[in-house]
């Protein structure tokens, strides 16, 4: 990557990381995968519960293997095969810590979130005692507005080529404002200052990961 482009995107991480802090997150900048892996592993302590959201991110940087391969604490799977998707989603809400990505971060520090059926919006409102959010620096937009863009454009008919789900803007290539089924943006959630402060952690990692 070209040193004066890699320049202007660690700033705008920066400016991301400090605008979270402003608003209660615990807020850090990872530069590499290695360490993103050995942080995470430090805020789950041995004994806990854990879960996740069904984030191409955590696959990708590798979050998901190790949750699935570790004996130290107790991993809800919503990918193991067989199981019941809704009982895990249930049994997230209320474990000790949730991990997913996020659809965006703004640049006045907070985090956009759109779902299909809630149970990720869900737990970053409310239940799990602690959340770990993991976003490469493709997630940063200036505000909410640019969120909302960024899910209609890439977010959304992205995820709906993934899942295989029939909706318009699998085919379309961008948000149709569908009626169907299986739609994906049926809960918006924007997320700000922190009552709790520091129970979201937010690692923006230097490199691109998940739409």
């Amino acid at each position: 990557m070209d040193n004066n482009l890699t320049k202007t995107i660690k700033k705008r991480i920066d400016f991301a990381v400090e605008a979270l802090r402003k608003n209660r997150f615990e807020a850090h900048y990872i530069p590499t995968n290695e360490e993103l892996l050995s942080r995470v592993s430090e805020l789950i302590p041995p004994g806990c519960t854990c879960s996740t959201g069904g984030s191409v991110t955590l696959t990708e940087t590798g979050i998901r293997q190790y949750l699935e391969s570790s004996s130290n604490f107790t991993y809800f799977d919503r990918f193991a095969p067989g199981i019941d998707l809704d009982e895990v989603n249930r049994k997230a809400l209320t474990c000790d810590i949730y991990l997913s990505s996020t659809n965006a971060i703004t640049l006045d520090g907070k985090l956009y979130n759109m779902d299909g059926r809630a149970n990720r919006v869900a737990a970053i409102c409310y239940g799990p005692k602690k959340l770990i959010i993991v976003a490469g620096y493709n997630k940063i937009v200036t505000d909410i507005s640019a969120a909302r863009l960024r899910n209609r454009e890439i977010c959304a008919p992205a995820n709906a080529l993934r899942l295989g789900y029939k909706v318009p803007c699998g085919a379309a290539g961008i948000c149709q404002d569908c009626k169907a089924d299986q739609r994906m943006c049926s809960q918006e959630l924007i997320t700000g200052w922190q009552s709790v402060p520091g129970r979201i952690c937010v690692f923006i990692l230097g490199e691109q990961y998940g739409y």
